[in-house]
Order: structure tokens, then sequence, then C-alpha cells
């Protein structure tokens, strides 16, 4: 065999190996992408976490401005509690596994959140009870699969798409999430109804140190179809280890916490 013949088979050899080293490369990324998915969410709520936060609801006419704190226990317990302004202060909102409730101060009554209502606005937000309550969504209820590579806020992110399962109980007709590679955090998602539009698109900025670690601190929720409509939440203190039990989450609390 002459060696021009040689080498040219050798170059072949190498293009085919490249190739096949490329495409297990992607299909080891579509298998974790369901991973890539559960940490993000992992890394913003923490196992057991407490947090402040500060809520802009900005509309063309108008823009209200909340404040509240906020308690987990895994992806099963959450407490809200609304601390301004003036006429919302002391709302709670409570979920245990599958049941939501909200308190409210005025009228001395807890009310329970059906689940047929699990999709409507948090508050008069952008953001839905589920967006505030129901983040493991993402991961039990859709499928994920990595469609491509972006560079967003400096930080370069795998372009994830989720699709819903059959049955599963659930809005979005399509998800699609960019997270960051090696952080792990969430820079952008963009929600779709059943025929392909655009809906809400949420954006995440201001990468703090906070607690143990770093995570974007400004969330933005756009409505796609209504131009000026969107909702800015701020995360302004984390503590992702705090010491607190399924006791805590209970309706009684709900009338006492502050």
């Amino acid at each position: 065999m002459s060696l021009a013949r040689s080498a040219r088979k050798g170059l072949i050899a190498l293009i085919l190996a490249a190739f096949a080293t490329a495409s297990s490369g992607i299909a080891g990324q579509d298998l974790d992408a369901r991973e890539l998915v559960r940490r993000a969410n992992d890394l913003a709520r923490g196992l057991n976490s407490y947090s402040t936060a500060s809520m802009q609801i900005v509309r063309p006419d108008w823009t209200r401005e909340m404040a509240m704190k906020s308690w987990s226990l895994g992806t099963d317990y959450y407490l809200i509690l609304i601390t301004a302004p003036a006429r919302d202060k002391g709302q709670v909102f409570l979920k245990r596994e599958n049941d939501m409730w909200n308190w409210v101060p005025r009228v001395q009554r807890s009310v329970k959140i059906p689940p047929s209502m699990m999709n409507q606005s948090w508050m008069g937000s952008d953001f839905t009870n589920n967006d505030l309550v129901r983040v493991d969504s993402l991961v039990i209820d859709y499928t994920q699969e990595i469609v491509g590579q972006e560079t967003v806020e400096g930080h370069d992110t795998y372009q994830i798409e989720l699709m819903p399962l059959p049955e599963a109980p659930v809005v979005w007709g399509r998800v699609v999430l960019w997270i960051a590679k090696t952080e792990y955090f969430m820079l952008r998602a963009e929600y779709y109804d059943e025929d392909g539009e655009l809906i809400n698109r949420l954006t995440a900025s201001d990468v703090k140190l906070m607690d143990d670690r770093e995570i974007p601190t400004r969330m933005v929720m756009e409505d796609a179809k209504k131009p000026g409509h969107q909702t800015i939440m701020v995360t302004e203190t984390a503590d992702f280890h705090i010491d607190v039990d399924e006791a805590f989450f209970s309706q009684q609390r709900m009338r006492t916490v502050r």
C-alpha cells in the first residue's frame, strides 16, 4: 500500500473516530438533561431554606410592590408570609405535599386552594401558584433534552427543551430552559402553550453569593402577549441550611408566623 493511500485511510479513520466521539458526547448530554434541571432546582431551593424577597408587579399604568419571607423543607413543604404592603401584610400561603392553603388575616380564615387554581396568577403577579411552590414540576412532569448551547449573561449554558408527560397536570405545552454548564443555575426560561405560542419569558441575573452558593438574585417574569406586563422578584437574603421540620408547616403556624 502506498504511503499516500495509507495516510488517506488514516485520516478517514480519524474523522470517523472524532464523529463517533462527538455523537456519544451529545447522547451523554441528553441523558444528563434531567439531572441538570434537578440540580438547578436544588441550587435555588436548598434542602431546608429561609429567604426574604421583594416583588414588584409592573403594568403599563401602575406598579405594586410587596415583600415576603419564605420557608421550605424539601419539595413538599413551603410557607410564604407577606410582610408588606399593609393591606396584604399577614397573608400566608402554605403547601403541604399536594395541598395548598391561603390564610387571610382580614377575615381570619384559611382557604384551601384547589388544584384547578394552581396555574392561576399569584397575588396578581405574572408568577403562578405553581411557580412559587411547585419547583419540582419541571423535573417530574416533563421529559428533558439538551437541544443547544448559548452564552447568557456571560455564562456558557445548555439549552434544554422540556415536553410534558402524557396526563401530567401542567399548563405548558413546552418549556425551554437555559442552565449554566458549570454553576447549574437557570438564567432564562420560556413557557409555551399547547399551540406553540410563547406566553411567558423568565430572565435571571445579578448573581451573588447567598449563604454557601452563588445564585441569580433578580428574576423577571414577562408576559409575552402583553407588552409592559412584568413581575420582578429580588432575593434579599437566603439561608439554605435552616433547622426546620414538617411540624412547622401547619395551618396553626399560618396564624402565628411572623
